[in-house]
């Protein structure tokens, strides 16, 4: 792509840090990606090496110091990338937690072809609770309305077709909470012990929007005594070392994904909603686009 947006890249396979910033000396404009956080110092290094300008191939910033950055002289900036992958992959995990997929599987392949001792539910007699209703939110409202459920929002700025209520009202009448706020000082731990426990009783808590929204140990005590009936993550607290690894001959370095992971009624996958050829096709187009026109602007500027 980048010869048809008139870039001419360098790519360096490792992820930006304080030791490899200078491999950006010459360039104004640097692409990152989402898996490793950026520190301060590695934002210092790239200031001193002359970088005036991040995209970061994703949607959130928290794996970034946006203040900091432009303390030091550099601007940050986001992509846009089609909210299909993510919106229809929420809609997958719902239907899989809402009819047992991970117990039933796991039982036909050990050869145990019983039904599961409960039954499963069927979206359209359900509520879903819409936390967050930018792009993606909205496009998982979309997809619902096929499905006939009731659909409740909750945003500071309401865009959506769903009836919007405030937060303690969704979670207490949502058999379904799915979050897709970006995560920031104001969302971290949105749902905390105190919000768990307003949930009804055997709702189900699905999250492909950050890790952080959720306190992990509230969760799992909800989980463990019943009170939920389950989960469904594609994000996790402490996912950055082990989530885009093999770990298969190596021990867990989180408890927390250990003990979920146990649970029958447990869904987790590796971060991996956004990842379709389609979404990631617009992220790598973006993010050149991003800095080609900041470094027109620039040279405009100048």
């Amino acid at each position: 792509m980048a010869p048809r947006h008139g870039v001419v890249p360098t790519i360096t396979g490792d992820p930006v840090s304080e030791d490899n910033a200078g491999l950006a000396s010459g360039h104004r404009c640097v692409s990152v990606g989402h898996k490793t956080p950026i520190t301060n110092g590695t934002l210092r290094a790239l200031s001193r090496v002359g970088v005036s300008y991040i995209s970061t191939r994703s949607v959130g910033y928290n794996h970034i110091d946006v203040e900091y950055a432009r303390s030091v002289g550099i601007s940050v900036e986001n992509v846009a990338y089609s909210p299909d992958s993510v919106a229809d992959y929420t809609v997958m995990l719902m239907l899989m937690a809402i009819r047992n997929a991970k117990a039933t599987i796991r039982r036909t392949d050990a050869h145990d072809y019983r039904l599961h001792e409960v039954r499963g539910k069927e979206l359209r007699d359900l509520t879903v609770g819409v936390v967050g209703t930018g792009r993606i939110g909205s496009a998982v409202i979309d997809r619902l309305w096929g499905f006939g459920c009731r659909k409740l929002a909750h945003d500071i700025r309401p865009r959506s077709s769903a009836d919007y209520v405030p937060l303690d009202e969704l979670l207490q009448q949502s058999d379904i909470v799915t979050l897709h706020t970006p995560l920031d000082a104001t969302t971290r731990h949105l749902l905390d012990r105190r919000r768990i426990g307003q949930m009804k009783p055997g709702a189900f808590v699905v999250n492909t929007g950050r890790g952080g929204l959720i306190d992990t140990d509230a969760l799992i005590r909800a989980l463990a005594d019943g009170r939920l009936g389950g989960a469904a993550l594609d994000v996790l607290e402490g996912e950055e070392g082990i989530f885009y690894a093999d770990r298969r001959d190596r021990p867990l370095p989180s408890a927390q994904l250990a003990r979920l992971q146990e649970m029958p009624n447990v869904l987790i996958s590796p971060h991996t909603a956004y990842y379709t050829d389609h979404a990631l096709s617009d992220v790598v187009e973006n993010s050149l686009v991003n800095c080609r026109d900041f470094d027109r602007r620039k040279q405009h500027w100048i």
